[in-house]
């Protein structure tokens, strides 16, 4: 099968210095994939643990990206949803075992299979084969399953519409999952890329939202962004104030915090969900704070696919978009120790023609 040789920045080693250009080979389509000039890849956080080796699973080198959007330019002969000038999007996902029964029940990201979801970085999810890899959308172009590829409503901006693929399902699936609506109370903490999401899905749910942050300097842009109320997670008498009122907590901090922060402002029967941390807490959970009133905690990981497509479609029926910050490729490592920095306000988007024009 003919490749494609393909731009894109990644890393080549376990020592995270920068990204660097390099040139990948992409496959020319089969018979059921598509290929995709892409415009515009989101940067998120994930991107950044991954190249760090955060989670000691990084296969190098690491080409990130998996917020993409882009035209199809290509499609193989068996491809019936999409043809050649369509915008479509590619999420964390490029493919899972098809067979087990949570992609039976179309739950893509709960792949039970041998090596779970492939990513579309970092291959498996579970990295048994250490030789296969994925590359992301830090590149020029990507060939992708037709069943893995998302349709982006016209009614969306493409610049902005990338984060919604990963930070839009990520905070969608278990606000749809645990009920998010009219009549339930529901606070979102860390309001950054995930959490600004969240805030807005929510709100258009029919939920009343309060937005959980340390900081106060978000205090205005949280309710622009529709919270009724925001809370200042280090103000100790306004926590307090607010114990037992919240049906859902959904926690969007990505890196290790003290769950037991929160745990006292759900009601009875309450549910606190974590995103973004794939680790453990700061501290084991008080089981005496959980019991003493029914409540929960769980976790979620990204969404399915028909979740993505439900996310992108609903964003652009309530006019909702992430805020986000144009660069350059070349770019992308100060973006990097601005994210470390918790300088950025909420999502960068990379304009892939910067890439492109590279010399």
């Amino acid at each position: 099968m003919s490749t494609i040789p393909t731009k894109a920045y990644g890393a080549s080693g376990s020592i995270f210095n920068s990204l660097k250009p390099m040139e990948i080979q992409r496959q020319a389509p089969k018979a059921d994939e598509v290929h995709i000039d892409i415009l515009y890849s989101g940067v998120c956080h994930s991107d950044l643990h991954q190249v760090k080796n955060d989670w000691k699973n990084t296969i190098y080198p690491c080409v990130p990206g998996h917020e993409i959007v882009g035209r199809i330019d290509e499609v193989g002969s068996n491809v019936t949803r999409f043809k050649v000038g369509d915008l479509v999007g590619v999420g964390c996902m490029v493919d899972s075992c098809g067979v087990c029964p949570s992609c039976q029940a179309k739950e893509e990201n709960y792949c039970e299979g041998p090596v779970s979801w492939t990513a579309t970085y970092n291959g498996y999810m579970k990295p048994e084969n250490q030789d296969f890899n994925t590359f992301g959308g830090y590149s020029t172009n990507i060939t992708v399953k037709e069943s893995f590829v998302l349709s982006i409503p016209a009614a969306l901006d493409i610049k902005a519409a990338a984060p919604i693929l990963c930070a839009g399902v990520t905070t969608y699936s278990p606000l749809k999952f645990w009920g998010a609506g009219p009549g339930k109370s529901v606070a979102i903490v860390g309001i950054g890329g995930l959490g600004h999401m969240a805030v807005q899905i929510a709100r258009a749910m029919g939920a009343t939202v309060t937005a959980i942050t340390r900081d106060k300097d978000k205090r205005e842009a949280a309710e622009q962004l529709g919270a009724h109320e925001v809370l200042i997670s280090t103000e100790a008498d306004s926590m307090k104030a607010h114990e037992l009122k919240y049906d859902f907590i959904l926690i969007t901090i990505p890196d290790a915090f003290d769950i037991n922060d929160y745990v006292p402002l759900a009601k009875r029967n309450g549910v606190l969900t974590t995103v973004g941390l794939l680790g453990e807490y700061k501290a084991p959970v008080n089981n005496m704070e959980m019991a003493m009133h029914r409540r929960s905690v769980s976790a979620s990981i990204i969404g399915s696919i028909a979740e993505t497509q439900e996310v992108l479609d609903f964003c652009a029926k309530h006019n909702i978009l992430p805020e986000v910050e144009m660069i350059k490729m070349q770019d992308i490592n100060d973006a990097y120790d601005k994210m470390l920095d918790e300088e950025v306000r909420f999502r960068y988007v990379i304009d892939m023609a910067s890439l492109k024009n590279e010399e």
